[in-house]
């Protein structure tokens, strides 16, 4: 499959882009080409913006009752359920992610969300009284305005629905800026928009690299910027938003940790922790990539996970059976390949794995890799390497595992494994992180997901994802 556009989603229509390069799409899997569409330009920006701004400014969408945008939401929804089985074989080629979890882990989650976003819309209440102390108040929930929406390459449809589903229920006009590694989905999500009749301007979709990114940012005409990335762009995005008062919610990188207690059955525990540190290939921000074990427990849980990470099955993404696919471009399969030595070289001990897969001479490969007698300090328990790369870290009781959980730039998601389902939730919370689950890896459309420390601001998802798209406004009344 070749995906090749010409053409930039501006105001309703397909139209000539400004600039004249364009961005190559690889697959991660054999390297070869595999679409290209147009690297948007500053001037591209700002036609996008300057629709998105007209469309507020001027159009229907904010006018319209939140129950009207409800009904033209479920014909996006209806629109992109219809192209899921695409939308999955389109993200497979772009990003790499093996065949099993494309529909569960890349499009239907992103559907989900924007189907419990439609359904809020649908009962939506936009004023209520307030009676007041000193005299009475009616509270309105208005759309903040213009929204940048800045995507990764990772979980590309899903991470948009985050932003582009609330903001759409909320009444704003958006912007969607895909990374360009992966910007063939979103161009079909541009092509389900134009089919559902979302009014013009409504949702413009550009892809583009950081110079285009940044305009995007500065551009006067945005009002809120929603980034999912890593933390040194979304430093660097907060400083730029600071600096015009823009609304912002960022969803950064994690080095989450996975506390193993005692009274966990090991044997059913191990292989939930290697889908929860090894799927993508390690390449999502709320992998368990710190698995916490305690001494007395340690060497067993190391041999059990070990035993089943030699044996994954490493591929391209449309082979049967593969289970860890290609990371996303050869320079972060480098990057991978220099935290292994690091590791290597800081004392941690590679239990399997530690380079490039025998046989996989083509496409961005690195074998499931497991450290053991890993220092909390060490960088590779620190830094978040993005990659099939996991270390496990013995603590001494339950104070040192969570003491060590939170010794932590990041903050982002956390898992605890255990028989007393109480006791998990008394430990997630004492870990400082914006989510946590008790015997899985799970995040609910109906729930805020979302970091701390390092790991961003705001919240996406549940009824503070949507919140994160409104202002309120008070107008009083006399008595």
């Amino acid at each position: 499959m070749r995906t090749t556009s010409a053409s930039v989603y501006i105001n309703g229509n397909w139209v000539a882009p400004r600039s004249d390069r364009l961005l190559v799409v690889h697959s991660p899997s054999s390297t070869e080409i595999v679409g290209e569409v147009p690297d948007a330009n500053a001037a591209d920006i700002d036609a996008a913006v300057g629709a998105a701004r007209a469309a507020f400014d001027h159009g229907p969408w904010p006018r319209m009752r939140p129950d009207e945008r409800s009904d033209a939401m479920r014909a996006l929804l209806r629109e992109l359920t219809d192209r899921a089985d695409e939308l999955a074989h389109v993200i497979g080629t772009e990003n790499g992610t093996p065949q099993r979890l494309l529909r569960p882990a890349q499009v239907d989650n992103g559907l989900d969300v924007l189907r419990y976003y439609v359904d809020m819309a649908a009962n939506f209440e936009v004023e209520t009284w307030v009676e007041g102390l000193y005299s009475p108040a009616l509270v309105r929930q208005e759309p903040v305005g213009t929204v940048a929406a800045i995507t990764p390459w990772n979980v590309p449809f899903f991470l948009a629905m985050l932003k582009v589903a609330p903001a759409l229920a909320a009444g704003c006009t958006v912007v969607l800026k895909a990374a360009p590694e992966t910007p063939l989905n979103a161009y079909l999500l541009a092509e389900a928009a134009h089919a559902a009749g979302l009014p013009a301007g409504v949702l413009n979709v550009v892809a583009a690299g950081p110079e285009a990114s940044e305009a995007l940012v500065t551009h006067p005409g945005i009002d809120k910027i929603a980034f999912t990335g890593s933390t040194a762009v979304g430093k660097r995005i907060a400083g730029l938003a600071g600096a015009h008062l823009k609304r912002l919610t960022l969803e950064l990188g994690g080095k989450s940790a996975a506390i193993v207690l005692d009274d966990a059955d090991l044997a059913a525990t191990v292989p939930q922790l290697i889908g929860v540190s090894m799927s993508l290939s390690g390449q999502f921000c709320t992998a368990q990539s710190r698995i916490l074990v305690s001494r007395d427990r340690y060497d067993e849980a190391v041999e059990l996970y070990s035993g089943i990470a030699a044996e994954l099955p490493v591929g391209n993404t449309f082979d049967e059976g593969t289970f860890i696919g290609p990371l996303i471009s050869e320079r972060q399969r480098d990057r991978v390949l220099d935290y292994i030595e690091i590791g290597k070289r800081e004392g941690a001990v590679p239990v399997v794995g530690g380079g490039r897969p025998v046989g996989l001479d083509r496409g961005w490969f690195v074998q499931p890799t497991v450290f053991r007698d890993v220092n909390k300090d060490m960088r590779i328990a620190q830094e978040e390497i993005f990659g099939p790369v996991v270390a496990f870290i013995p603590y001494t009781d339950e104070e040192d595992a969570i003491s060590i959980a939170n010794d932590s730039a990041f903050g982002l998601h956390g898992t605890v494994w255990t028989a007393d389902i109480d006791r998990g939730v008394e430990v997630g919370r004492r870990i400082r992180t914006g989510t946590y689950s008790v015997n899985a890896l799970s995040l609910d459309p109906a729930a805020p997901f979302g970091g701390v420390k390092n790991s961003g601001l705001g919240r996406e998802m549940g009824c503070e994802g949507l919140a994160a798209y409104l202002e309120p406004k008070t107008i009083t009344v006399p008595k």
